[in-house]
């Protein structure tokens, strides 16, 4: 189970290794994704709280990038965080997120990609549930639902 030490460690001491890489042009991802999918995922952009398609489900399933399809997250470990978007507490693998300091807009926070394909998420906080102590705070334009 990772932890706040974990998720510093790799934005200071570099990320786990993907299993797997996808790497395409600019125009290719603007082809694949409506454009709030490309501004967020690509572009580093946010969507408004409360207004994910997923911040209010809780099927039973898999999250998955929506630009490269690798599994991010399991729904066992998604709760009700009040922040406004989809809320986990851990990834569905330690190599499955890449993390990054960010300190744009005055802050300083722990940005979240998909570590295949670099595609962003959002942050990681460490004001989530125990045992982790995570919350994943992650954009519905930025993941997919897979049921079973």
């Amino acid at each position: 189970m990772l932890t706040w030490k974990d998720v510093i460690a790799f934005t200071v001491h570099g990320n786990p290794v993907s299993d797997q890489r996808v790497e395409k042009l600019d125009a290719e991802w603007k082809a694949q994704l409506t454009e709030e999918q490309y501004r967020i995922t690509r572009q580093k952009g946010t969507e408004r709280p409360n207004s994910g398609a997923l911040c209010s489900v809780y099927d039973e399933g898999k999250y998955s990038c929506v630009c490269c399809d690798a599994e991010l997250f399991d729904s066992t470990i998604k709760f009700a965080s009040g922040s406004g978007w989809p809320s986990f507490t851990q990834p569905i693998a330690n190599n499955a997120i890449k993390y990054h300091k960010d300190t744009s807009f005055g802050m300083v926070r722990v940005e979240v990609m998909c570590n295949v394909c670099d595609a962003h998420l959002g942050h990681v906080f460490p004001d989530g549930p125990e045992p982790s102590g995570l919350r994943y705070c992650v954009n519905s334009q930025s993941i997919t639902l897979k049921t079973d």
